[in-house]
C-alpha cells in the first residue's frame, strides 16, 4: 500500500489548521479532491503540496494526495506554524462608525470587507481595523476581539462591537436570547408568491460541500441548529423580488440558505448558485440586462439595514438604520425600470 505512511503527529510541534469527519454517505474520493470542497480558497496544487510535506493526516496516519477518503475518516491538516488568523495585527483602515460610546460602537460595514481573519483572508479585516483603533477589546467565545455577531464578507450593513467585557456579555446574551432586532434587505430570484411568511428549518454544514450550509428536514432533526427567518415582500420586480428578512436566530448564511430553500436564491449569490440566470426569458437582450445587473452589483444582494438592541449600561433600547448601498440601489433601479418596460410592452 503506497498511499499512506504511518506516522503519528508530534503534537508539541504541530498546529491544527483544519479538521473534518467524513460523512457516512461519502463515496471513495481522492483526498485532494475532497479537501477542495471543504477548505476555502484552497487549490488542488496547494493541497497536494501540503500532502507532500506530510501535513495531512487521516485517523492520525500521514497520507498522500491519492488517499481515498472513506465514511467516518477523521481528517486533520497540521502545520508547524499556528493558523495565521490567530496572529492579529492592527491596521489603519477606514471604517464607517455610525455610533460610539464608552461601551460599544456600531459599524456600517462596506461590502467586500471580511469581518475577522480566516483562511485566505489574514489582513484588511474589520478586526484588524478595530485592534488598531482600540486597546484591550474583550474577546468573545471564539477569541474574536469585540465581535458580538458577524455578517458575511459580501454582505453590507450594521454590526455592533463591544468595547468592554460587560458589554460583550450583555450584548451576546441579547443575540442568544433573540431579543436583538435585525432586518436585512435582499433581492431574490423569482416572484415570491406569499406577501409574507416564516421559514423554519435546521441549518448546518452541507455534507458534500463545507463551504455551503443547507437546511435539514424533519427526519434529520439531530443535524444542524434551529433557524427562523421572517420575510416580507417589499416590491415585486418581475423576475426578481425585493424582500425584507427579519432574523430570529443568527446562523451562518441563514438568509442565503433559507431563501434558497424556498426556491428564491439571492441574486448574484455565487456560493449558492445565484450568479446564474435562474428566472426569466431566453432572449439575448435579457441575458445582457442581467449581466449588466451582475456588473453593477458584483456580490450577493444582501444588506443588514437595521439593528436594534438594549444598551448594556443604560438599559435603553437603541435602533439604527442605514441607507441601501449604492451598488444594490442601482441594481434595484435597473430591475424597476425593466419590469415597468415589460408591463408597458
Amino acid at each position: 500500500m503506497d498511499d499512506y505512511t504511518p506516522q503519528l503527529p508530534n503534537e508539541d510541534k504541530l498546529y491544527e489548521h483544519h479538521s473534518f469527519t467524513v460523512d457516512k454517505g461519502q463515496t471513495p474520493l481522492r483526498i485532494d479532491k475532497y479537501l477542495m470542497n471543504f477548505v476555502e480558497n484552497a487549490t488542488r496544487s496547494k493541497i497536494q503540496a501540503a500532502a507532500k510535506e506530510g501535513s495531512i493526516y487521516v485517523n492520525d496516519i500521514r497520507v498522500k494526495s491519492n488517499y481515498k477518503v472513506k465514511p467516518f475518516d477523521k481528517i486533520r491538516v497540521l502545520f508547524s506554524h499556528p493558523p495565521f488568523e490567530n496572529l492579529l495585527v492592527g491596521e489603519d483602515i477606514d471604517i464607517d462608525v455610525v455610533y460610539e460610546d464608552d461601551e460599544l460602537l456600531v459599524v456600517n460595514k462596506e461590502p467586500g470587507m471580511v469581518v475577522h481573519p480566516g483562511h485566505g483572508n489574514y489582513s484588511g479585516t474589520l478586526i484588524n481595523a478595530l485592534i488598531h483603533r482600540f486597546d484591550n477589546l474583550p474577546n468573545n467565545s471564539s477569541d474574536r476581539p469585540g465581535l458580538v455577531h458577524r455578517i458575511d464578507k459580501d454582505t453590507s450593513g450594521l454590526l455592533v462591537v463591544a468595547k468592554t467585557e460587560e458589554a460583550m456579555a450583555h450584548l451576546s446574551a441579547q443575540f442568544a436570547n433573540k431579543t436583538s432586532e435585525r432586518e436585512y434587505i435582499a433581492i431574490v430570484w423569482g416572484n415570491v408568491e406569499e406577501d409574507e411568511g416564516t421559514i423554519e428549518g435546521n441549518i448546518g454544514r452541507h455534507p458534500k460541500n463545507r463551504l455551503q450550509n443547507t437546511v435539514f428536514f424533519d427526519d434529520e432533526t439531530d443535524k444542524g441548529k434551529p433557524a427562523v427567518t421572517h420575510y416580507k415582500v417589499l416590491e415585486r420586480l418581475g423576475y426578481v423580488t425585493l424582500v425584507s428578512c427579519k432574523l430570529e436566530t443568527g446562523r451562518t448564511h441563514q438568509i442565503r440558505v433559507h431563501m434558497k430553500h424556498i426556491g428564491h436564491t439571492l441574486f448574484n449569490d455565487e456560493r449558492y448558485g445565484g450568479e446564474r440566470i435562474l428566472k426569466g426569458t431566453t432572449f439575448t437582450k435579457y441575458k445582457q440586462f442581467v449581466d449588466n445587473c451582475f456588473k453593477v452589483l458584483p456580490r450577493q444582494a444582501l444588506h443588514a439595514k437595521t439593528l436594534g438592541f438594549e444598551h448594556p449600561k443604560t438599559g435603553k433600547f437603541m435602533s439604527f438604520d442605514t441607507e441601501i448601498p449604492e451598488d444594490m440601489q442601482q441594481c434595484i433601479d435597473k430591475w424597476k425600470a425593466y419590469s415597468k418596460h415589460q408591463e408597458l410592452g
